[in-house]
């Protein structure tokens, strides 16, 4: 019980020590796809510190909801991180107090927060950028809850450690119909949540396009920095989701000591590293959406999460 207590702040240690590393080579690949220098990898944790040691600016006329948002944003991916498999492919402490859709409404209550804030400041872009924030919200979910439906039914569960075990540790279930289906559906996700090309474009800051971005628009100081920290957290932890429960359990400790969990570090980075690189392809080889052709890349995503079911089933 203390091994697992232990393992899980591990986990969790891993999740914000390395989360900015993991966009900062994101955002470094895009630059060397792109035939520009670019940052370096090591840009995000700068830009962290650097906007820890600024003051911050909070307008007279904003609320609450405003002040507590950079603190749910950063909150809600370390709750989840509790849940899942990041380092390990047996259940630790947490791991039976949620499953996969509690996860997913978790990070959706931060994202929810993020938007009211962004109306609470009266600044005329952000309620701009929380409508269409809301707009893919409403449009995502749907997926989230038939990606869900789908792996329950193949493994009797939606527990990421029992889905885990059941659909992706058999290398037979891998090249099933509906497995590779349900990957689909959710890597369209994770760009749709993260605001990435063709979705949105995180390295645009024109104010009347901005979609993700727009929600920590009027954020400065300490604020701005959770806001960054706490995007690069729900970034990590959704491809953990992906890559440990529903691609592969390759890289995780499978032995109950702490050399084991100290070696899946790297392991997990490495493929992390290798969807990362699949995902800045995406990127680079498409062009942004317009706003009204966003509903269907998102109804692409939600006939192929469909389509995994029926495939299931028949």
């Amino acid at each position: 019980m203390t091994n697992k207590i232990i393992f899980n702040i591990i986990q969790v240690i891993v999740v914000m020590s390395l989360s900015p590393l993991v966009k900062g080579v994101n955002d470094r690949m895009k630059e060397w796809i792109q035939s520009r220098k670019g940052p370096s990898i090591l840009q995000p944790y700068r830009d962290i510190y650097k906007l820890f040691h600024k003051d911050e600016v909070v307008s007279e006329h904003c609320s609450w909801i405003f002040r507590i948002t950079p603190y749910l944003v950063f909150i809600t991916p370390i709750f989840v991180t509790l849940l899942i498999p990041v380092l390990t492919d047996y259940p630790l402490f947490f791991a039976f107090m949620g499953d996969m859709l509690g996860g997913g409404f978790i990070l959706a209550l931060g994202g929810f927060f993020a938007t009211l804030a962004a109306v609470d400041t009266g600044n005329p872009y952000g309620p701009i950028g929380a409508s269409r924030t809301r707009m893919v919200g409403f449009l995502a979910e749907p997926v989230f809850m038939i990606v869900f439906f789908t792996v329950s039914f193949v493994a009797g569960s939606t527990i990421p450690y029992i889905v885990q075990k059941a659909w992706v540790t058999p290398l037979s279930n891998f090249f099933e119909p509906s497995h590779i289906l349900v990957m689909l559906a959710f890597i369209m996700l994770i760009i749709a949540e993260t605001g990435r090309i063709p979705v949105d474009n995180p390295s645009g800051h024109f104010e009347l396009a901005m979609i993700d971005e727009s929600k920590g628009l009027e954020y400065s100081g300490r604020g701005a920095a959770l806001m960054k920290w706490g995007g690069c957290m729900k970034f990590f932890v959704l491809l953990c989701i992906f890559l440990n429960v529903l691609v592969t359990p390759w890289g995780l400790a499978s032995e109950n000591n702490i050399g084991a969990v100290l070696l899946a570090v790297p392991l997990v980075l490495i493929k992390i590293l290798a969807f990362v690189i699949v995902l800045v392809i995406i990127e680079s080889s498409l062009a942004k959406l317009r706003l009204f052709r966003i509903t269907e890349f998102l109804g692409a995503a939600f006939i192929t999460s469909v389509a995994a079911m029926i495939m299931y089933f028949f």
